[in-house]
């Protein structure tokens, strides 16, 4: 059996459990729980993927994580000195899959990370894909399910959240090339696009107003950081009850320029608009 029809094979599998769940009390399906989380893995199969230039989700997917959440037992982990207590365990494998993992940096088994990734002290969940030479520094966090291009850079404690629930919500995806600035919180399934850049403390959350200032009127959007963009935590007047009150905001305040390379460009903005990062 080829690769694609043991794929599609489990996925009528999951899709069964998830109408029967008494289906997990069979070994073959608790095997088949067990292959799709190794499918996600070794790459095999994404939680979302781009498809005729949209996003889209692999709902059966997702699925299985939540079904070996429900199957996993709890086991004792110990590396070295340190002691762990959890269903899932840790990713191995990592010198021969060309991924630099300094300590204490984890992810967990179900993630994907492509190789020439540097993992340094952070985290990625069980769902996540990492791209090649993508960058997840200090006490960055990938969330379950998250989807993270090639080339991008993860700052000092950024927090990309995880979206496992509900099973067709997309999670948060940050497209190739992309710069996320220090102690940047992107959730609920923001889409920041191919190398646009976020200014340190920016957050985004599904609500989150995304004025475009960089017009005579602003343009306000959510959900979506476009393409190129530089963007910078601001605030703006809501008026509640209780009298008017700044409320936070993301502004578009430029883009990165096309006539130059991705290094030498984000160079250029950083300078240009004096962002801390």
């Amino acid at each position: 059996m080829n690769e694609l029809n043991e794929l599609n094979e489990l996925k009528t599998k999951m899709e069964a459990i998830e109408a029967d769940p008494t289906l997990l009390e069979r070994d073959e399906y608790r095997q088949a729980v067990h292959a799709t989380v190794a499918a996600l893995d070794q790459g095999k199969v994404r939680v979302a993927e781009k498809r005729d230039n949209e996003w889209v989700v692999n709902t059966w997917t997702k699925q299985a994580i939540l079904h070996y959440f429900r199957i996993a037992e709890m086991k004792l982990m110990e590396v070295g000195p340190f002691e762990f207590f959890d269903k899932i365990p840790l990713k191995r494998g990592f010198k021969s899959l060309g991924v630099r993992v300094v300590p204490p940096g984890t992810a967990r088994f179900g993630s994907f990370l492509e190789r020439g990734v540097v993992l340094m002290p952070g985290y990625v969940n069980i769902g996540a894909y990492v791209g090649a030479g993508t960058m997840v520094d200090t006490w960055a966090t990938v969330g379950s399910c998250a989807q993270i291009g090639k080339g991008v850079h993860l700052s000092g404690g950024v927090g990309i959240g995880g979206v496992l629930e509900p099973l067709g919500a997309k999670p948060v995806i940050i497209e190739d090339g992309a710069f996320i600035g220090s102690r940047c919180i992107v959730v609920e399934g923001l889409l920041v696009e191919q190398e646009a850049v976020l200014g340190a403390n920016v957050t985004l959350t599904a609500s989150t107003p995304i004025i475009d200032v960089t017009g005579d009127e602003e343009v306000i959007t959510k959900g979506c950081i476009p393409a190129r963009s530089v963007v910078i935590p601001g605030s703006r007047l809501k008026r509640f009850p209780a009298g008017e009150y700044a409320a936070p905001c993301a502004l578009i305040i430029g883009h990165r320029k096309a006539s130059t390379d991705r290094k030498t460009s984000l160079n250029d903005v950083l300078r240009e608009f004096a962002l801390t990062v």
